[in-house]
């Protein structure tokens, strides 16, 4: 399985970056993929996933401005990200599970390497 997390960048406060995660490997369509991120000196949080059924969760400060989606047809899920915050600047990372759906890492199986989200005027 691999995961291939891409569309970081540097934005400015209130600007808007859709993350995207290449998907491929899975040998079933039980999976779910969901969104972590890290901060300098900070613990990983999860603050989004998508199950295979197509459920959402997502982490209460991101509510309302993220919005995580899949594509199946490209083995693709996506974060758009909405009104950045400073806050919001992390490495972010995707990952996938066969066993579950929700915000918690110990979930998941696989891991793809991170991309960084600068959020500075």
């Amino acid at each position: 399985v691999q995961l291939q997390a891409s569309g970081g960048g540097l934005v400015k406060p209130g600007g808007s970056l859709r993350l995207s995660c290449a998907v491929s490997g899975f040998t079933s369509d039980y999976y779910a993929i969901a969104w972590f991120r890290q901060a300098p000196g900070k613990e990983r949080e999860g603050i989004s996933c998508i199950s295979n059924t197509d459920d959402t969760y997502y982490l209460d400060s991101v509510k309302g401005r993220f919005t995580v989606s899949r594509d199946n047809a490209k083995n693709t899920v996506y974060l758009q990200m909405n009104n950045l915050k400073p806050e919001d600047a992390a490495v972010y990372y995707c990952a996938g599970s066969t066993k579950a759906s929700g915000l918690l890492s110990f979930l998941y199986e696989y891991w793809g390497q991170g991309t960084e989200v600068t959020v500075s005027s």
